[in-house]
Formats: C-alpha cells, sequence, structure tokens
C-alpha cells in the first residue's frame, strides 16, 4: 500500500455536488482531498439541464466562477419552459428575473454533462493549492476510526484519512447503499432514456425547454431540451415502479413515439440521432431522509435529492454540496463529529430546499392524473396571471412556500370552475 494521504475533508465523487463542495470549502481556506472513479472529462447521462439555482449558487461560492460559466461557449440560455398537457393543451411561461439580476440574463442553461462537469473540474484544477484531486480511483473501502474515517480503493493501493466525509458519488453510491443504510426502492425512483438529436424541427425560437406529459409516461414525461449547434437532447422519464409492473421497454417506447406520435412524427422526419440511447436511474426526493450521520454528509444523487417532478438534481447537488462544505467548516472548528452534530446540516437541506421538494411531491402526485394535467394546464393557458406567479415561483421562496399548499390548487380549481359557469 502507498503511504496514505492526511486531510480533514475527504470528498468522495467530482461531480456538481462534490465539485461545489471543495469549491466552497478552499473559499473558507479548508483544504480537502477529492477523488473521483473517472478521469474527465467523462459524459454522464442526463437531461443537461442546469436550472434557475445553479448560477446563484456558484456567485455565492465564487462570482468570478459564475461570470466564467457565464461566458462558457458550450452551453444554450433558456429563457423559459413550455408544458403540454395530455390533451395537447400548450402553456409558455417564460423566466422572470431576480430582482438583484440583470433583466437581459437567462435563468438557466443547457449544457451537456461531458461539458459542465469539466468546467467543474477545471475550477478544482485552478485552486490546486487547496484541493488536490485523484481521478481513475474509485473508493470501495469505508471505515469508521475514533478519530476519523479511512477510505481506500479495492486493492488497497490508494487510501485517504479523513476527520469527515463528503459523499457525492451518486446514486449507486455503495456508502449510500451499506453504510447510511437508504436503498433504491422503486417507488423513489424515475427511470428515464435520452439520446442527443440533431435537426429537429419546431424548436422554440426563445430557447425554451421542452415537457410533454403523455398519456403512456404518467406520472413521467418526455422531453426535448435545444443544445448548441441545433442539437437537442431528447429522452422520457418514468416512475420505476411503472416500468417494472408494467414491464416497459423505454428504448422501444422512445423510438415508438418519435415515429408514431402524430406532433413529434412531424418534427422528427428530418432529424438526425447523433448518440445511443442511453437509460439512467433517478434517486428522487420524494420522501424525506436522514443526509448525514457519525463523520459524514450526503450530498446531490449520493443524498437522494433529485426534484420528484421536474427531474432536476445539478442545482439540488450544488446547494446541497455548497451546505456540506459550510457545516464541514462548523464541525472542524468545534471539533465535534457526532451524529448529533451532522444532523444541523440536514435541517439546513430541507430550510433551504424543502418548501420546493415538497411542492414538487405534490406536483408528481397531481400527475398521474390526465384530466387534472388538463385542467391546470389548461387554466394556465387561459390565465396570464397563473402564468405569471409560475414564472416567479423559480426565484421567490415565499410564493413557493405557498404553492406547496393543497388548499391553492383546491382555491385555483373552484375560483376556475366559477368563471366557466359565469361564462
Amino acid at each position: 500500500m502507498i503511504s496514505m494521504l492526511s486531510t480533514n475533508v475527504c470528498i468522495i465523487g467530482a461531480g456538481p455536488g462534490g465539485a461545489a463542495a471543495a469549491l466552497q470549502l478552499a473559499q473558507l481556506g479548508i483544504e480537502s482531498v477529492v477523488v473521483d472513479k473517472a478521469v474527465f472529462p467523462r459524459d454522464k447521462v442526463c437531461g443537461d439541464g442546469l436550472s434557475h439555482k445553479v448560477l446563484p449558487v456558484l456567485d455565492a461560492i465564487d462570482k468570478d466562477m459564475a461570470q466564467r460559466l457565464r461566458a462558457y461557449a458550450e452551453k444554450v440560455d433558456i429563457w423559459g419552459m413550455a408544458f403540454a398537457s395530455p390533451g395537447s393543451t400548450r402553456m409558455e411561461v417564460a423566466y422572470k428575473p431576480n430582482s438583484d439580476r440583470e433583466v437581459n440574463e437567462p435563468a438557466a442553461f443547457v449544457c451537456k454533462r461531458i461539458h459542465f462537469d469539466n468546467f467543474l473540474i477545471d475550477e478544482l484544477k485552478r485552486r490546486s493549492g487547496m484541493i488536490r484531486l485523484y481521478e481513475g480511483i474509485a473508493i470501495e473501502k469505508y471505515a469508521l476510526e475514533d478519530d476519523g474515517y479511512v477510505v481506500s480503493d479495492a486493492a488497497g493501493h490508494f487510501a485517504v484519512k479523513a476527520r469527515l466525509l463528503i459523499v457525492a458519488n451518486g446514486a449507486y453510491s455503495s456508502f449510500t447503499k451499506n453504510v447510511a443504510n437508504i436503498r433504491m426502492a422503486p417507488a423513489h425512483c424515475s427511470a428515464a432514456v435520452r439520446a442527443y438529436y440533431k435537426n429537429v424541427k419546431g424548436c422554440h425560437v426563445n430557447g425554451f425547454l421542452e415537457w410533454y406529459f403523455l398519456k403512456p409516461l404518467l406520472p413521467g414525461y418526455f422531453w426535448i431540451f435545444p443544445l448548441p449547434n441545433g442539437e437537442a437532447n431528447v429522452g422520457i422519464s418514468m416512475s420505476s415502479e411503472t416500468v417494472r409492473k408494467k414491464k416497459v421497454n423505454m428504448k422501444k417506447l422512445l423510438i415508438n413515439i418519435l415515429q408514431h406520435d402524430p406532433i413529434f412524427q412531424e418534427r422528427f422526419r428530418d432529424a438526425e440521432i447523433i448518440s445511443a440511447i442511453e437509460g439512467y436511474c433517478l434517486p428522487l426526493s420524494s420522501k424525506k431522509r436522514k443526509l448525514s450521520g457519525p463523520r459524514y454528509m450526503l450530498v446531490g444523487d449520493a443524498a437522494y435529492m433529485v426534484d420528484p417532478f421536474t427531474g432536476e438534481g445539478i442545482g439540488n447537488a450544488l446547494h446541497t454540496g455548497r451546505l456540506a462544505a459550510q457545516h464541514a467548516a462548523a464541525t472542524l472548528k468545534k471539533n465535534d463529529f457526532s451524529a448529533a452534530a451532522m444532523a444541523a446540516y440536514d435541517e439546513n437541506v430541507y430550510r433551504v430546499l424543502g418548501s420546493e421538494l415538497q411542492l414538487s411531491r405534490r406536483l408528481q402526485k397531481l400527475a398521474k392524473y390526465p384530466v387534472l394535467l388538463n385542467l391546470l394546464i389548461g387554466m394556465g393557458r387561459r390565465n396570464k396571471q397563473l402564468r405569471e406567479l409560475i414564472s416567479r415561483m423559480f426565484n421567490d421562496l415565499t410564493l413557493r412556500r405557498k404553492l406547496a399548499l393543497p388548499s391553492f390548487y383546491i382555491k385555483l380549481i373552484l375560483a376556475y370552475c366559477a368563471k366557466v359557469r359565469r361564462t
């Protein structure tokens, strides 16, 4: 065995969550060791959406880094979203800017993961004096000792001793499964497949994300996300429970939709597929979980922090990575890594993201019912105030809390029915 590395904080995984943790620690003057099984640049199967949460988190860590992302060429600016109900009613919602952001700045982006993750790796390398990055090493063994964790690869050729672990190595993390005791369950996961296409007709001229709630996919959806160079990320997502019960072949289902759905048949007639159709699993935050324990915190997909309704995980990974780094600084200062001390991290995560996740859980349940989706999207299409409310939701935490209440939807539907009766 080589000599063991020693560090205050070891971060397992260099994706968005792990990178955010390391970058925030560096800003706080705390060194870290980051280990990832991949060698970058590497691709990851994903929807490639960088939501409204991404820039604010990067801004909070390092404004210069956020500015570099704004100028990054390998992305498309996103100015809004288009939703289509099972009955083919379409509603478009433009993003409203934060009061402290430029009006002409997009709220979101689409960027292939091979590019975005490598952007973050380059940011880690900029801080090589504070961040020691090791690529191509899979951490398989974890041993809790009195003064920290010892982690190593399967053969014992690489080992790190750390006072604290930040676990960010994805949905299939052995640590999440075997130490944190969080396991994949079909009821709390979504299955998805995606492919890259070129020359898809009818993409929104203003760079909107497109979601289609097709009946065979509910409570999932079909998506088209624009990319640079005339490309698009195209895919479908479904409940893993539904996929298992109905024995759905999702690759065949995606092809069937593109070839036979009357809308997409025309849009994809001359489109060219430029990648394989690849599948992946989304670990949903569809229930509250324990995200920490003695000397460790889980972040991103390893913490099952994917939005249950939209399937978006990058923004939540960045958020949890930053929060884990801030909590790591506090625990290092107090020299208290007990389960009770680490639990404050869980509280912070659910304080920051809880209202939004609660809303998404309710919307996920709502999405099972085509009649309700048709009603709500139809209401939004006709009601400018409702569209603006949905738009403002992305930047207004108070509003998100309001939208998480069932009473909001009851009042909305009653008001709509009353209006229909009057007319």
